[in-house]
């Protein structure tokens, strides 16, 4: 960061440097005032044109502006639904009055995030919507993020009150890398969980301005992780919006105690702002919530009695009595994933020998092993200093704890989980610097699977013992009943079985459970066997402790005043990650295999690694034909020292034609680096480690070119175990195992194409916004699971019979027979779930349509419809790449922001397709669903409050965003705004 510091401290004695040579200070006060109502207008904006310099209006609608500014000059003077008005200044002591239209806000809206300069949003050369703080008083929404859900095209993921992400144009999933959320221009991703953090840690209800959003790809200017789309949280301005705010909400859900009692949510937030001398400025946020949390307890089985990886042969183990049952929120018994399984082998059933049964461990619900209570905390400060009339420095800092759940290759309990920056940022009239440092710690969170498979290791004993267990069970209850197996009691007898493999179980509830459970979480390595809970078998356990550091420097700056010819920016960025090696999910890869997951004598786990990524980019535009005609162009170089560098660019059109109707035209490539996660993982993940992209993780453990592929393996044991499970069975069926043969990685490519309309007709009443686009990725980023033989090479009968899922780990090796070729002792195989690209191409295309109308005075009605769809490949790939997205979506919103004076009301309805989400986790349907989101408004202007009660899900028909995922249903709030004090 020194020469981020150096740079900083050069610039601001230039910028001092340019304040000597500026006249003396001036004054000009003047008042503000409604044109239609003649009534005084606080918090109305008084910028001078071309600065970073300005105030604003007091209650009376007065204002003062000392400067040095040299005249004449230009003030501009805007507020949220007044026309913004432009006023040259040429004398001192002006005693101005100025009084604003009132507006309709359709189209009038300015975004910066299109394109990285300020711009008409009707202009822009990318889709593009903004939710402004209007829009966001008048949300049905609880808060301000929920509200992104009702944004044309957005699809929303809510896996905790106080975890959601979202998402645009397909392959959604939880901890989303392709969509970035920034604040003020900070990334808000965190590095190790992989997971972007918005709502978490950013802006408070009271200090958010607006939500820029913008689908599909913005690598181009962005670079790594914008290729799905991207959303820009900005705040208030400390001078602009000063004074002392208060906001306190309380609601209820689970109303209908349907998986909890009914839940109380509080959310209080306290901001306050000081300008002084108009020259430095402050703000201070602070917020707390705490509330039940949705709880994901859905009893569907993904592995029902149909599949090869259950029991087909044996009709009588379907539905309820199934012995692979694999829950979608059930952990410890992935049977789906040929873990935690145990094959109970040499039975009779119906007279016929040497038969076997697949039997799943029992595992745990998600509810037992996750405390539904979460918080969040925020706070914030930020400084602000004018240098002179065209220079700002400010430093701002923000830091968020936090609970609640997420899914990634599993589900995660966050808990305390605590993420801080710091941001520095110089930011001129033609230019902008900003460094900032994000720093990550878990706290106490830990990963459910880990906890439900120690669960059951702990009290239920190791796999071999439990189905040593299991299938004396059996044999004593068929020699109780006939004495032998049949279809007819085959159901009873495997449930009779397992309810006596699973009596020492810890149940959960119990203080054992409890005891147990709280043991585990507090160990670290999963690798690791560990013999801290007193009286049990030893094992591994759950906590997830990571630990990293982003360092990140960049700048922009435009040279349009010095081309003349045409708009030149141009900018930079430095990335550096930071990594903390835990000896769970992130290794030393400098330390041999063997030690990579021990602590040495001073509890550290090696040295750091450090993950880079370098960028920059140059954008041109130009109009023609008397500004009906703007051509962008715009061409980024990123490099990181892992893969080949990328040249990224972007080639756009936008025609206005007769002032109203704004056609465009938009081609860009984008890339994706993995991210740290994705590149440099090496998590023992329940029995299956999941290990990244880089080829130093696959040095020593052959994961790439010496495996079988999971699905090939599957249908390998399907075949086996109807043939007795033998060796001789094993070497007879070779065939059907397959090389994994994983190609060496890259960065994930996409190439976007994309038109779009955007209007204001009928004398500003009526908005149409349509866009339309096609996407085409290459060396799409996912997971692939491959099976390595331990200490053979694939091919060889050694290694054919080491993918016999017999528990070859806890069971001795049987000795050859007869009938059984004498081979090698199994050492059987070692699972890896691996990042990697997929052989195929991906294209997938959508359009959406945006309709906003004020048909009556102030009464409004918006909607949007949103269409998203795959192409299908006809050669199958590595890995299932999970589109995750509704092919139809759409809102529909009725509202009146002043029916009256004081009053305000909005209805919310909110429709989506059903759709396949498939995931490592759970695959299955989700069904369509309905939403009816409603509030009212009234304002309280003597007392500077606002009084707003509503609720979302109004009908509480209960319903789910991703399979595996939390049920949602009603919440009811009712929340108190006091804004405006001691300015």
């Amino acid at each position: 960061m020194k020469p981020t510091f150096l740079l900083l401290m050069t610039l601001f004695f230039l910028a001092s440097s340019a304040s000597a040579q500026e006249v003396s200070l001036i004054e000009v006060s003047g008042r503000v005032t409604d044109q239609e109502k003649h009534e005084p207008l606080s918090d109305v904006s008084i910028q001078i044109k071309g600065t970073v310099q300005g105030t604003i209006t007091n209650r009376t609608g007065e204002f003062v502006l000392r400067t040095k500014t040299k005249l004449p000059f230009t003030l501009v003077i805007s507020s949220i639904g007044f026309k913004e008005q432009e006023l040259e200044v040429k004398s001192l002591g002006s005693n101005l009055q100025i009084a604003l239209a009132t507006q309709t806000y359709l189209g009038n809206e300015v975004v910066v995030t299109a394109s990285r300069v300020p711009e008409s949003i009707l202009k822009s050369p990318v889709a593009i919507d903004k939710l402004d703080i209007r829009a966001i008083r008048q949300t049905a929404a609880p808060s301000f993020y929920d509200a992104l859900e009702n944004i044309k095209g957005v699809q929303m993921t809510t896996s905790s009150l106080t975890f959601k992400v979202p998402n645009t144009r397909g392959f959604n999933i939880p901890n989303n890398f392709r969509f970035m959320q920034l604040v003020d221009g900070v990334d808000m991703q965190a590095a190790t969980l992989g997971v972007p953090l918005g709502n978490a840690i950013g802006p408070t209800e009271l200090d958010i301005q607006s939500v820029e959003i913008t689908p599909g790809a913005a690598s181009a200017l962005y670079g790594m992780n914008a290729i799905n789309g991207m959303a820009n949280l900005l705040t208030k301005d400390p001078f602009t919006n000063q004074g002392l705010s208060f906001y306190h909400k309380t609601g209820i859900n689970h109303v209908d105690n349907r998986d909890h009692d009914a839940g109380i949510l509080t959310e209080t937030a306290i901001r306050y702002a000081k300008a002084i001398n108009n020259k430095f400025a402050f703000k201070i946020n602070a917020s707390y919530m705490q509330g039940i949390d949705w709880i994901s307890d859905t009893r569907l089985d993904q592995n029902p009695n149909n599949k090869n990886s259950a029991n087909p042969g044996f009709p009588a183990l379907d539905g309820a009595n199934n012995a692979a049952f694999d829950g979608w929120n059930k952990y410890g018994d992935d049977a789906l994933q040929l873990s935690n399984t145990v094959s109970i082998t040499d039975l009779t059933i119906d007279g016929v020998d040497k038969r076997t049964l697949t039997v799943a461990r029992t595992g745990y619900w998600e509810k037992d092993l996750v405390d539904p209570k979460v918080d969040n905390l925020k706070l914030d400060l930020a400084l602000h200093y004018r240098l002179n009339t065209n220079t700002l420095l400010s430093y701002t800092y923000r830091v968020g704890k936090m609970d609640g759940v997420f899914q990634r290759g599993n589900k995660v309990k966050l808990d305390n989980v605590v993420v801080q920056n710091h941001h520095l940022e110089l930011k001129g009239s033609n230019y902008n610097i900003k460094a900032y440092i994000i720093r990550e710690r878990t706290g106490d969170s830990y990963n459910v699977k880990p906890l439900a498979d120690n669960m059951d290791l702990y009290t239920g004993g190791s796999g071999a013992a439990w189905g040593a267990k299991y299938k004396t069970a059996l044999n004593a209850y068929a020699a109780a009943n006939g004495g032998k197996l049949t279809s007819a009691n085959l159901a009873a007898a495997t449930a009779y079985a397992r309810q006596q493999a699973d009596a020492s179980r810890a149940e959960p509830g119990t203080e054992r459970f409890n005891r147990v459970k709280d043991s585990i979480i507090r160990i670290n390595n999963w690798d690791i066997k560990s013999s801290l809970i007193p009286d049990a078998p030893v094992t591994g356990g759950a906590a997830l402790i990571q630990k990293s550091n982003v360092y990140h420097i960049e700048g922009q700056w435009d040279l349009t005043k010095y081309t003349k010819a045409f708009d030149l920016l141009i900018g930079a960025d430095a990335r550096v990650y930071e990594l903390i090696p835990d000896g769970n999910n992130f290794v030393d890869f400098d330390r041999p295999i063997a030690e990579r997951n021990l602590p040495d004598k001073n509890g550290s786990y090696g040295d750091n690694t450090y993950y880079k990524k370098f960028g920059g980019f140059a954008q041109v535009t130009k109009t023609f034909f008397d500004d009906k005609l703007k051509l962008f162009g715009s061409l980024r170089y990123d490099y990181n020292p892992e893969f080949d560098p990328k040249f990224t660019p972007r080639l756009a059109a936008v025609y206005t034609l007769n002032q109203h109707h704004n056609f465009r035209a938009t081609f860009q490539q984008g890339y994706r680096f993995p991210a740290l996660f994705e590149a440099l993982s090496y998590v023992n993940n329940g029995r299956v480690k999941r290990v990244g992209i880089l080829p130093i993780i696959n040095e020593g453990l052959g994961f790439r070119e010496n495996s079988y592929t999971q699905p090939s393996v599957a249908a390998f044991n399907t075949a086996v175990k109807a043939a007795g499970n033998s060796d001789a069975a094993a070497l007879a069926n070779r065939n059907l195992l397959e090389v994994a043969k994983l190609p060496d990685g890259r960065p994930e490519g996409i190439n976007s194409f994309e038109i779009g309309y955007k209007s204001v007709l009928f004398n500003n009443k009526l908005l149409v916004d349509f866009d339309a686009y096609a996407n085409i990725y290459d060396g799409f980023l996912g997971q692939v699971q491959v099976y390595v033989p331990k200490g053979e090479t694939v091919g060889s009968d050694a290694a054919v019979i080491a993918m016999i899922d017999r528990n070859r780990d806890e069971q001795p090796a049987k000795a050859a027979t007869p009938t059984t070729p004498a081979t090698v002792a199994s050492k059987g195989q070692d699972r890896y779930r691996v990042y990697t690209n997929a052989k195929n191409k991906y294209t997938t295309y959508g359009s959406s349509l945006g309709v906003t109308y004020n048909f009556y005075k102030t009464f409004a009605v918006s909607g949007n419809l949103n269409y998203n769809d795959i192409k299908g490949n006809t050669t199958p790939d590595l890995f299932v790449t999970g589109f995750n997205t509704p092919q139809w979506t759409a809102n529909l919103s009725f509202g009146n922001r002043a029916i009256t004076k004081d009053i305000g009301f909005n209805i919310t309805w909110r429709w989506q397709d059903a759709f396949l989400w498939e995931s490592p986790l759970v695959t299955g349907s989700v069904a369509a669903y309905q939403t009816i989101d409603a509030q009212v408004t009234y304002r309280l202007p003597k007392v500077h409050s606002t009084i707003k009660a509503g609720g979302t899900d109004l009908l509480n028909h209960r319903y789910l965003q991703y399979a595996g995922g939390p049920s949602l249903g009603g919440l009811y709030y009712v929340a108190i705004t006091i804004d405006g004090l001691l300015k």
